[in-house]
């Protein structure tokens, strides 16, 4: 089979949520994604996506199309890993974060599935793993929903046999209200669930250590980007200044971004994202990052982490919202809180062809 990459097709997509999040901090009336369709000579189609949240579509349908498309044309798709480097190679002088990474990401999702649909092999068995049912947790507690929301939210997902939910504070509650929205739910949900919380980079280092040992008392689970992502000092100071374990990693770009993490222990658990790496990225990160007894909760896209999780050795939570199952042909389903990767080849997620 000639696996030579032939064409590379790039596609906006806008659709409505089915249940639209209200984060409290950005507006998302729809689900603007980026679409990228890799095809090899012999006509087999990979396709990997990208939801930026915050815009820059066009943007990066442009960096694809312009700076990437002709480095992946004619590349053997037999070997994403060798696509990656030829990609971090020729954009040096463009940047190795941001618009640049995520277009690489796109392009090494649909790489890895053309190659897993050429040989009729689910990626987590290409990639040597097992395929069972994983953990997964509930996200979507959003703060735009209010405390008596969020709960209700929580006792939902509950009920649907989710170990654990995560739940948002900050941005438009102050302190003392995150406090009672966290005692709250722990009051509703029992002793025996697990409570993860997201700041989404609300805090500072101060307030989130003020806040944060307040919160010990409620036993979350995790505390997730108390401070902005680039604040290393500030990450070192609540890790050390709280009992709830720090995580994050979502927006940090590739393993060197997430480094200086792993070398000082800041965090248990790092959460990467699939469109600031792509599987080949995201691989390396768990690879520096399992010596150091850190573990893999990837970041949003569930039906693609499957595979991933399935494959690491260092595997952690998935994180569940739903906001694409209305999307796919075969959306994954989610049983008792854990999901199953496809034994379809590739990822073995398609986009129903009427939304385009």
């Amino acid at each position: 089979m000639d696996l030579t990459v032939a064409d590379v097709r790039v596609k906006l997509l806008s659709v409505p949520f089915a249940d639209p999040p209200k984060t409290g901090f950005l507006a998302l009336p729809a689900i603007d994604l980026v679409v990228v369709e890799v095809e090899t000579r012999d006509g087999v189609v990979g396709t990997g996506h990208l939801h930026p949240l915050a815009g820059g579509m066009r943007t990066l349908a442009c960096c694809i199309e312009e700076m990437l498309a002709p480095l992946v044309i004619g590349a053997d798709a037999s070997d994403p890993p060798a696509i990656w480097k030829k990609m971090w190679r020729a954009t040096f002088t463009q940047g190795r974060m941001g618009v640049t990474v995520m277009g690489m990401s796109a392009l090494d999702v649909a790489l890895w599935d053309a190659l897993g649909r050429a040989r009729q092999t689910p990626l987590w068995k290409l990639w040597g793993g097992e395929r069972r049912a994983f953990k997964t947790y509930g996200s979507g507690c959003y703060r735009g929903l209010g405390r008596e929301g969020m709960i209700e939210k929580a006792q939902r997902f509950r009920a649907r046999g989710f170990e654990a939910i995560k739940m948002q504070v900050s941005h438009l509650f102050t302190p003392d209200e995150d406090v009672a929205n966290v005692r709250a739910m722990r009051e509703a949900l029992g002793d025996d669930a697990l409570i993860m919380i997201d700041v989404n980079q609300g805090w500072d280092a101060e307030t989130a250590i003020a806040t944060g040992r307040r919160l010990d008392d409620f036993h979350p689970f995790w505390l997730e980007e108390p401070v902005m992502a680039d604040d290393l000092d500030g990450y070192a100071a609540v890790s050390a200044g709280i009992r709830t374990p720090v995580v994050t990693g979502e927006n940090h770009f590739l393993a060197p971004d997430l480094k200086p993490f792993v070398d000082r222990r800041l965090v248990p658990i790092l959460q990467p994202d699939v469109m600031r790496g792509g599987y080949t990225g995201l691989f390396e990160i768990a690879r520096i990052a399992e010596p150091a007894g850190i573990s893999i909760a990837p970041h949003m896209f569930p039906e693609l982490m499957t595979h991933l999780v399935a494959a690491l050795p260092n595997r952690d939570w998935l994180e569940w919202m739903g906001w694409y199952d209305h999307l796919w042909v075969e959306p994954i389903p989610v049983e008792a809180g854990t999901m199953t990767p496809p034994d379809r080849p590739g990822h073995g997620m398609d986009f129903l062809p009427e939304l385009f």
